[in-house]
């Protein structure tokens, strides 16, 4: 019923509506859906934060640090293993790869498994952060829709952007950066018409936002930036490209120590005992930490050492800065702890809390040695634009991002200093970001060549022609004479009886055998049978093309476990690309 319906409103939408007057106001209904779900997640999370403050406004002693971050990845593990049969996918590389290779299709359940079980992780006091979840969730959301209402895959790409970008504008009241960080980070390969869709969706999600969550996310007490801070600046921004490669590399090394399932109980068991230790030993790791970082912006140093053992040394100047020190070097464990053993979370936060801490610390130090003096808020904010430019590879997003949610417009310069800065260092580290590491191995990650994106986009089984007249070893030339009559091809598939491929026969180079009858039953093909260069069902179009040039072959067969499937020629190959070309270039 619901179907028949939603065809008789396609068709009239196709015949009344234009594409890209549709496309817009799909944009609109992606905004005003992921901007729903963004508000959902923050409710959820300030309701689940309710608890541990409960237990903290009581007084007792501080084992509820200890206790609840367990309780929170604990309770994710087991619903992503029990409701969603593990099958949660996280990190925002998954959306990149569905963007390059499925389509632009992302599985329905995720426009709400990243809601339930981030919001349970972090509101009870996983390290993590909820950015990178409500990203998943309004591409998955943007996906869906443009999958219900029918669009092609250019479209479903753009309104997946759409999503992410509003669940970023929703969750910081920040549209420009939700739009910068599509562009920058999903849409590698982009037009300028695509910034229509997604700057009506990200305002649409901010409107909502604001209406209903209004607020500030950081209050900068800050109108001005001095000349002579610039070297501070440039040291912050080396500081924090350094920072950024350690954070990238722990990051990954603890996700794929957990990701191995060999002994996965004991090793789960060992990091949560751990997560929580790090967590009551040092309590500003409890959750996403903007706390701490408001505290710190206000100048409330000694919050730091709220519910801590140190709380007693809190007036020590020098004890506050080695605690800085721990802070930083422990929350990027901490995080990689709570994504790695199965809870789900982000590291945009951390990156932001990170890189506030480290703007903190460089200017407290060189304030209390007499090195200079520094507007040490104005240290923090550029701070958290340095890290997360570094881990993210995103500088534009980081500098927009952090001047909308701090009100820190005036510091664009030294925004602009410490991104660049910290993303030039930590790619002599590290090449790839956070999100892309993982891709990069496995040969998916996408480009900014247009053409090799297009390339890459096309499917190998969608190639494979299989009208090939295939022959066997013990057939005779008389068996090539009546393939030859029944096909169009001049190449002939050899194969054995386990359907495994011995090799081909080319017409054109035994055409001197077939006029001679006399030969017909005494000439075996497996004779005349020439191995040559496969192509394996798995293998990537790049590899393809390589081989394509290395043989000048114009056909190549394909094989999967060494069985004959068909062929792949470069004449199918240069049609489905021009066809893909003119579909992505078919936008507005």
């Amino acid at each position: 019923m619901f179907n028949k319906l939603l065809n008789k409103i396609l068709l009239w939408r196709s015949r009344n509506i234009s594409n890209n007057t549709f496309l817009i106001a799909s944009s609109i209904i992606v905004g005003l859906i992921s901007s729903f779900a963004a508000l959902l997640l923050k409710v959820s999370v300030h309701f689940l934060q309710s608890i541990p403050e409960y237990f903290k406004e009581q007084g007792t002693n501080n084992l509820w640090l200890f206790i609840f971050p367990i309780i929170g990845v604990l309770s994710a593990i087991v619903v992503v293993k029990f409701v969603f049969k593990d099958k949660l996918e996280k990190g925002l590389g998954k959306i990149l790869y569905a963007i390059s290779h499925k389509t632009s299709r992302i599985e329905t359940s995720n426009t709400y498994s990243h809601l339930i079980t981030s919001g349970i992780t972090v509101g009870l006091g996983g390290s993590a952060g909820l950015e990178a979840p409500i990203a998943i969730t309004g591409s998955a959301i943007g996906s869906n829709i443009a999958v219900l209402l029918n669009l092609g895959h250019k479209e479903r790409a753009l309104l997946l952007a759409c999503g992410a970008a509003s669940g970023i504008a929703a969750v910081f009241n920040s549209p420009i950066a939700g739009v910068i960080f599509s562009l920058e980070v999903l849409l590698v390969d982009f037009s300028i018409p695509s910034f229509i869709p997604l700057l009506i969706s990200t305002a649409t999600a901010t409107i909502v936002s604001k209406t209903l969550y209004s607020g500030q996310l950081f209050y900068l007490i800050s109108n001005q930036w001095y000349f002579h801070a610039i070297p501070y600046y440039i040291l912050l921004g080396i500081i924090c490209g350094l920072l950024s490669a350690y954070m990238k590399k722990t990051t990954l090394f603890i996700e794929g120590y957990f990701h191995e399932k060999k002994h996965l109980f004991y090793k789960r068991l060992f990091g949560l005992i751990l997560l929580g230790a790090l967590i009551f030993l040092i309590p500003p790791l409890f959750g996403d930490g903007y706390t701490s970082i408001e505290a710190i912006l206000k100048g409330e140093y000694s919050e730091i050492f709220d519910n801590s053992i140190l709380k007693h040394l809190s007036g020590n100047t020098w004890v506050l800065l080695l605690c800085t020190c721990g802070i930083i070097f422990f929350k990027v464990i901490a995080s990689s702890l709570t994504i790695g053993i199965g809870g789900n979370g982000g590291i945009f936060a951390p990156s932001l809390y990170t890189g506030a801490f480290t703007g903190f610390g460089l200017s407290y130090f060189i304030n209390l040695t007499g090195l200079g003096n520094l507007n040490v808020s104005n240290f923090i904010v550029v701070g958290m634009a340095g890290i997360l430019s570094g881990v993210v590879h995103a500088p534009l997003t980081a500098i927009f991002l952090i001047a909308e949610i701090t009100g820190g417009y005036v510091l664009f310069v030294p925004l602009m200093i410490v991104s660049a800065m910290a993303y030039f260092i930590t790619r002599i580290f590290e090449p790839h970001s956070v999100y892309t590491k993982k891709l990069a191995e496995m040969g998916f990650l996408p480009s900014n060549d247009k053409d090799e994106n297009v390339l890459t986009s096309l499917k190998l089984e969608d190639l494979i022609e299989k009208n090939y007249v295939v022959l066997r070893p013990e057939d005779s030339l008389s068996n090539l004479i009546s393939a030859f009559t029944e096909s169009t091809k001049s190449v002939f598939p050899v194969i054995g009886n386990n359907s495994e491929l011995i090799g081909v026969v080319f017409l054109d180079k035994v055409k001197n055998l077939l006029f001679k009858k006399e030969l017909y039953e005494k000439i075996k093909i497996g004779t005349l049978t020439e191995k040559i260069t496969t192509i394996d069902i798995n293998e990537k179009m790049n590899s393809v093309m390589v081989k394509f040039e290395q043989t000048n072959l114009w056909t190549i067969p394909v094989i999967e476990n060494k069985k004959y499937i068909g062929f792949i020629s470069r004449s199918n190959i240069l049609t489905y690309y021009r066809r893909t070309l003119k579909k992505s270039n078919s936008l507005f």
